[in-house]
């Protein structure tokens, strides 16, 4: 007969086949957790793709409104024939819907590069007043359009802020456009600014729609919209606010939002450092007249439209202009017409608008012309591209008449 004993190889193999058990049990705990964390993931990237759709539908409708508008402008420029009333009515509506889409894009990119750590403030010393009422002025169509009252009131004495003066209007502007677009019409509306220590407190009242304690809490989080029926008439992308946030946070202030609930109206509070004390401001620079001496100006971009439309504002403004539709074209133009200033484009095809500034800098030319790139892109790496092909000066589209009269007018003299 033969007798089993419990030897020592019969003890290892119980040990391994206990520790493989074990091994199995925890591998398939882990398994059943990573199943767990999967469906979680899953979910969530369902969620992802459900908000990136919403937020894409809306910024189509976003876009679609001002180009809507914009193409009835056209028509409506060429029905009207020589009614200058019909023409005026036309251009102002066309301005104003292209302003809108200009804010939208550059809104879009401010959250890009906030998201990037790539926004820089352009500090200056600058009145508080002066931001105010700038921003008052941009919003003052929607607010009339709505019927709202809209009222100001400022201290006397000037408050400094060491800010940057473009998105410190960014800020007012976004807060009196939202207070126009969630108040039923003929509402009031009231803007307040007063020295508070070291600081400056800026108030924004509403007599609006207010907001829930629910959605009180998340109102300048990114991309997050009141869902209501109000709201979804009115529009947005659900980005105005946390722009606000991020814009008055970089300046070193902080922004707080009170409302006692749905029909109560809502208050904007935005509290901002002042600017240290200067031995004297300077004054405030006189801004050149549009129609100064006619100058050179060369304008290569391959899109015509752009390139040409450009081209008749400057000659409206007194200016001689050349066209070129390419970067190779530009160089043949530079040399040839000797442009005191070349607004070129960077994308174009064969010599694109960096090559051709290269070989324009490589001229022997007797008084170098200034170049301005003028493209839509606009982050600081694209800067930095155009500075190290020899550009002066970097320009996004659309650029503004007054920003092409200051640029102008910082050439050299004959």
């Amino acid at each position: 007969m033969i007798q089993v004993t419990d030897s020592t190889e019969t003890a290892v193999y119980r040990q391994q086949a206990a520790a493989m058990n074990e091994v199995l049990l925890v591998s398939a705990a882990r398994q059943h957790e990573l199943t767990g964390a999967a469906e979680a993931l899953g979910a969530g990237y369902q969620s992802a793709v459900r908000a990136r759709d919403h937020f894409l539908a809306v910024l189509s409708h976003e876009l679609r409104n001002p180009l809507a508008a914009l193409s009835n402008g056209v028509q409506l420029l060429k029905l009207a024939g020589t009614d200058p009333g019909a023409v005026a009515r036309a251009g102002d509506m066309m301005a104003r819907q292209l302003n809108q889409m200009v804010r939208l894009v550059g809104d879009l990119l401010d959250v890009s590069r906030i998201a990037t750590g790539k926004l820089e403030l352009r500090r200056e010393r600058v009145d508080l007043a002066s931001v105010v009422r700038e921003s008052a002025e941009a919003s003052r169509p929607l607010i009339e359009r709505q019927g709202h009252e809209l009222t100001c009131a400022l201290p006397p004495e000037p408050l400094i802020l060491d800010a940057d003066p473009t998105r410190l209007a960014q800020v007012f502007l976004n807060l009196l456009n939202n207070a126009a677009k969630y108040s039923e019409r003929g509402g009031h509306i009231r803007l307040s600014a007063e020295r508070d220590g070291a600081g400056v407190v800026v108030r924004v009242r509403d007599t609006g729609i207010g907001i829930s304690a629910v959605h009180l809490p998340h109102i300048f989080d990114v991309f997050v919209q009141v869902d209501t029926v109000w709201h979804r008439a009115q529009g947005g992308l659900g980005i105005g606010l946390s722009l606000v946030k991020e814009f008055v946070e970089l300046h070193g202030g902080r922004v707080e939002a009170h409302s006692d609930g749905p029909g109560t109206g809502c208050e904007f509070v935005v509290r901002l450092p002042l600017a240290e004390p200067a031995a004297a401001e300077p004054a405030p620079a006189v801004a050149p007249s549009p129609r100064g001496p006619g100058r050179r100006v060369l304008v290569v971009d391959d899109n015509r439209d752009a390139a040409e439309s450009l081209a008749e504002m400057l000659e409206l403004m007194g200016h001689e202009v050349r066209t070129a539709g390419d970067g190779a074209a530009g160089v043949s133009a530079a040399a040839e017409f000797r442009p005191e200033l070349v607004l070129m484009d960077l994308g174009m095809p064969g010599v694109n608008g960096y090559e051709a500034a290269r070989r324009i800098r490589a001229e022997p030319w007797g008084a170098a012309p200034l170049l301005a790139a003028l493209t839509g892109w606009g982050a600081e790496d694209d800067r930095r591209r155009t500075h190290e092909a020899g550009f002066d000066r970097h320009l996004v589209k659309p650029v503004a008449p007054d920003v092409l009269t200051k640029l102008i007018a910082e050439l050299p003299r004959p």
